[in-house]
């Protein structure tokens, strides 16, 4: 039947805008396919990577979008000059209004581009806050501490300040600082093998880096000393710190090694002259 041209022309622009669409679909699908295949070929193509995926896939589907919106303008004959005006002019009013939240979007991004850490790793913030970091989210972070609480961080307080990655580095060992002191006339070379004894046959503690030994300071009342060891992971440091200093305690003990503690001696040089009085009577 034929249609008048009013009628033509608007099943003609609803065609196109159903083939518009259904472009979009498929395009934003294939990125999202090209992308996983890319971060697969991480040691080709390095600047995507599977922690950075959701960025890029987020890019290209608001990248997609938007070619699509400007294909149905076009499609309908839509003036674009006025909704761009509007739309910077909306822009502006949304940026002062959500800036925290814009801050903590950009952020988010950085922190996803740049991969100061990642989900698995244990961090330490600024106020000492540790815990193991369970989502990076574009908003804020997540850290699950030791006691099973969750933190949730803004990325804007997470990108001013300084972050302790101990699951960073060359490997994912912690190295954990066992500080002990002696008194003063105690056999130092006993003492260095007593704490390499005991360091070598944890299993807990790393055989590689080794073990070792350090004179620290002459304390107050005390030889210091300290056995640094290295630990696979960074959550098993007040584990193996327990075991470690209950053997080192033992085994003190056991070679009558002296463990000195804080003492105060106080001298009398007289008495008040009412409890002299009492003590001649």
């Amino acid at each position: 039947m034929p249609l008048a041209e009013k009628w033509e022309i608007l099943s003609l622009r609803c065609i196109r805008t159903i083939g518009v669409l259904i472009w979009m679909v498929f395009f934003i699908r294939l990125a999202t396919l090209l992308l996983k295949r890319i971060a697969g070929l991480s040691n080709k193509y390095s600047f995507i990577q599977h922690r950075t995926v959701t960025l890029f896939d987020n890019l290209a589907k608001v990248i997609i979008f938007g070619a699509a919106t400007y294909a149905v303008f076009v499609i309908w004959d839509i003036n674009m000059t006025a909704w761009l005006a509007s739309a910077g002019v909306a822009g502006i009013a949304i940026g002062f209004a959500a800036k925290d939240t814009l801050s903590n979007l950009f952020a988010g991004v950085f922190i996803l581009a740049d991969a100061p850490y990642k989900v698995g790793d244990y961090i330490v913030l600024d106020k000492g806050d540790r815990g193991k970091v369970t989502n990076i989210g574009l908003r804020s972070t997540r850290i699950l501490t030791r006691d099973d609480v969750e933190i949730t961080v803004p990325n804007s307080i997470i990108g001013n300040t300084t972050i302790t990655n101990q699951s960073g580095g060359p490997h994912e060992k912690l190295r954990v600082r066992l500080k002990v002191g002696v008194a003063y006339g105690s056999d130092i070379d006993k003492v260095r093998t007593i704490l390499m004894q005991i360091a070598d046959k944890d299993r807990q503690v790393c055989k590689f880096p080794p073990p070792r030994v350090r004179f620290r300071l002459f304390g107050t009342s005390s030889l210091d000393f300290e056995l640094l060891f290295w630990v696979n992971h960074p959550e098993e440091r007040g584990r193996v710190l327990d075991a470690l200093n209950t053997k080192v305690y033992q085994k003190f003990t056991e070679e009558s090694i002296e463990i000195p503690y804080s003492k105060q001696d106080i001298y009398i040089k007289g008495l008040p002259e009412a409890l002299s009085k009492i003590n001649t009577r």
